[in-house]
């Protein structure tokens, strides 16, 4: 069984979560309208790394998949990285969220059988304290009834953050792809398909886990994920490193989220080098920082990465 150790992972998953809200149409819960708590106060910037050969350079950028509106970081070296690309490259396609056949799968995956029912699935007591929580958020008991519970526990990991004024759309992802040079290609290293895989096929038990620590920490996602945003705006990727990815503690699961992705996307960039031009590439933080990051692969590949920010 695959265990949710403590907040960090939960931080770690939520930040996930928030690149696919866009994909399904959530139960409703009470929005509120004040801006979240983090606030961009004079930050030394974004980390920033590339990598180069004698005709091509790939930039890569770290990225926080939703932020609250108050949050400013598009600027310097960033800006300058972006506008001299040819090529940018995301997690999944910009337009993955809004497409009506993505949107038709996710809810395809997130579903029960006919006859399932989340709650029945439930111990009494968790069944008790994840009533509690939707309560809490302003939701009906039966708001996931139909659901697996990975998608239930992905869901109440981000209703806090939206609550709080963090959105998808001033996220990085949709800025960079609103900030873009018109004619620079777009292109993408996963599907959402396979990224909605990496909850769909964890054993039962495991989505239950992950569901009760989400239910469990309704109170702490938020200053958790202002936390990861400051370390972010700071470019202390070590700092970061530890508030996301040191929480995920089991094997399978740290391989299954990042190691194995990292991997491949190393993979993807010493590939890449093979062909002239300037690509800027953006990913979840938590893949730029710590042991084994795409950089650590890189090295692994006899490459160079240098930090421009």
């Amino acid at each position: 069984m695959i265990r949710f150790s403590n907040r960090p992972a939960l931080a770690c998953l939520a930040t996930l979560a928030l690149s696919l809200q866009g994909c399904a149409t959530y139960p409703d819960a009470e929005v509120a309208t004040a801006p979240a708590t983090a606030e961009a106060q004079a930050p030394v910037g974004p980390g920033l790394w590339k990598v180069a050969d004698e005709d091509t350079t790939i930039y890569l950028f770290g990225t926080v998949h939703a932020l609250p509106e108050n949050v400013e970081w598009y600027e310097g070296p960033i800006e300058t990285a972006l506008a001299a690309s040819q090529e940018l490259v995301t997690e999944i396609p910009g337009n993955a969220a809004k497409d009506p056949a993505s949107q038709q799968m996710v809810m395809a995956k997130a579903l029960l059988p006919a006859d399932g029912s989340l709650r029945e699935m439930l111990t009494e007591p968790d069944q008790t304290s994840y009533e509690m929580a939707l309560t809490r958020l302003g939701m009906p008991p039966a708001s996931f009834d139909r659901f697996e519970p990975w998608f239930a526990g992905m869901t109440l990991a981000v209703v806090p953050l939206l609550q709080a004024g963090y959105a998808a759309e001033s996220g990085v992802e949709v800025k960079l792809e609103q900030l873009a040079p018109p004619d620079a290609k777009r292109a993408a290293l996963e599907t959402l398909e396979q990224q909605i895989e990496l909850f769909d096929t964890l054993p039962v038990e495991s989505q239950i886990a992950f569901l009760m620590v989400s239910a469990d920490n309704i109170d702490r996602v938020v200053p958790m994920m202002d936390r990861m945003v400051a370390e972010w705006l700071e470019g202390d990727a070590d700092g970061l490193a530890a508030l996301m990815n040191e929480g995920l503690t089991d094997p399978v699961l740290a391989d299954a989220l990042l190691y194995r992705r990292n991997a491949s996307w190393a993979e993807w960039i010493d590939t890449r080098l093979d062909t002239p031009g300037t690509v800027f590439i953006a990913v979840g933080a938590g893949h730029l920082a710590g042991r084994d990051s795409v950089q650590d692969y890189l090295a692994g590949r006899g490459l160079t990465v240098s930090r421009v920010q």
